[in-house]
């Protein structure tokens, strides 16, 4: 804000909303349509082929207030919680679900503890929301 700034409390309270969607932390899910009764504060990601309020806001946050829609662009390397997936999504270049290491296979020598040790470690990773589960 500047001194002297004509409607500070309209740039107060902007960014204020902007707070309360960021704050939690999480969105409801990724989705291209709007829901038809959002509750004041809940967010979603914006998938690609937006209709109604979402077009043309593709991978922007879109939370719902008072005031209707409000969106707000990603910066790169946002962690958000997707409730729906139930995991962590990353913002680099688009949203990604952080997604599991493959499990080992094959091989001459097999050691079965360590492979148990590592599929366990990849399953309270994914029970966890850390990964995404395949």
């Amino acid at each position: 804000m500047l001194a002297g700034q004509a409607q500070k409390e309209t740039t107060i309270n902007e960014a204020l909303v902007t707070i309360d969607i960021l704050l939690p932390g999480s969105v409801e899910g990724v989705s291209s349509t709007p829901p038809l009764a959002p509750s004041p504060g809940s967010a979603w990601i914006v998938a690609s082929s937006g209709t109604g309020a979402f077009a043309g806001q593709t991978g922007h946050i879109a939370g719902w207030t008072e005031g209707g829609w409000r969106f707000i662009r990603p910066s790169e390397g946002m962690r958000l919680w997707d409730r729906d997936a139930h995991a962590i999504r990353h913002y680099s270049d688009g949203w990604v679900l952080v997604s599991a290491p493959t499990l080992p296979v094959g091989g001459t020598t097999i050691d079965v503890e360590a492979r148990a040790c590592i599929a366990a470690l990849v399953s309270a990773l994914e029970e966890n929301g850390i990964i995404s589960q395949p």
